[in-house]
């Protein structure tokens, strides 16, 4: 993963919790789906694990990266406040008219923020007939000069949907992964987030990028921990390329 002038351009990533984390890059700070709740039932989602960063010990943020707002354990009570405190807040156009403060886009819309750009693109969250129920989600993918373009899946659960956003976005070199095999009894059988199969393939579909796994604890309703998640990965050939975030740790990844 190319840094060109050293560390200052490589993405700096801390790990918060479930599918939040702390991006550092092209001098912005960025966080992924903002969850900061303490544990406890949240609408139905019990949360098992508070978060690594307290949100008074947050930087600034100046950009929210929000998959969709309507599930708790992608946007929490006071993640919401996190997501209104930042410069710019970015998530679904369905959620943007459901929360003033969040500016909404469509797959395929491209904002400039400083010197990045932010482009949405698909998911799906479910299968086709679950994925209309469970709402409209989409993943994003981040670019500015002389540093790597970097994909958030959101809580994309296909395959055929991330092996077109790498389709069109071959620069990619480094790729957030919604995973643990989200199941909700009222959802189907079906995972609503990748399982470690999905996943491995859709490493695979990025194969000149770094994978961190995130969304793979916290929750109850995460089927596949955060162990199997590390180890499925691994035994599907990603090992060389997976980044294992610890908890609240900065990690600067260098080529």
């Amino acid at each position: 993963m190319p840094c060109h002038s050293g560390p200052m351009d490589c993405p700096q990533l801390t790990y918060i919790g479930g599918p939040t984390v702390l991006m550092r890059y092209a001098g912005l700070t960025f966080v992924t789906d903002p969850t900061f709740d303490p544990p406890g039932d949240h609408g139905g989602l019990v949360k098992t694990h508070g978060p690594g960063v307290e949100p008074g010990d947050l930087p600034p943020i100046d950009v929210a990266l929000i998959s969709h707002d309507h599930h708790p354990d992608n946007l929490d009570d006071a993640g919401r406040e996190v997501a209104l405190g930042a410069a710019l807040a970015l998530t679904t156009t369905a959620g943007a008219a459901r929360v003033p403060g969040l500016v909404g886009l469509d797959p395929g819309d491209t904002i400039a923020h400083g010197p990045v750009t932010i482009t949405a693109v698909a998911a799906l969250h479910g299968p086709p007939g679950v994925a209309e129920q469970t709402g409209p989600v989409i993943g994003f993918i981040v670019r500015a000069a002389d540093c790597p373009a970097v994909y958030f899946s959101g809580d994309n659960s296909e395959v055929s949907v991330a092996s077109a956003v790498a389709a069109a976005h071959p620069d990619v070199r480094l790729a957030i992964l919604c995973m643990g095999a989200a199941r909700v009894a009222t959802r189907g059988p079906d995972p609503l987030t990748l399982d470690v199969a999905r996943a491995v393939a859709v490493a695979k579909a990025f194969p000149d990028a770094l994978v961190v796994p995130v969304h793979v604890e916290d929750w109850a309703h995460f089927s596949e921990d955060r162990e199997t998640s590390m180890a499925g990965l691994r035994d599907g050939g990603v090992g060389q390329r997976l980044v294992d975030l610890q908890r609240g740790v900065p990690t600067v990844l260098e080529p």
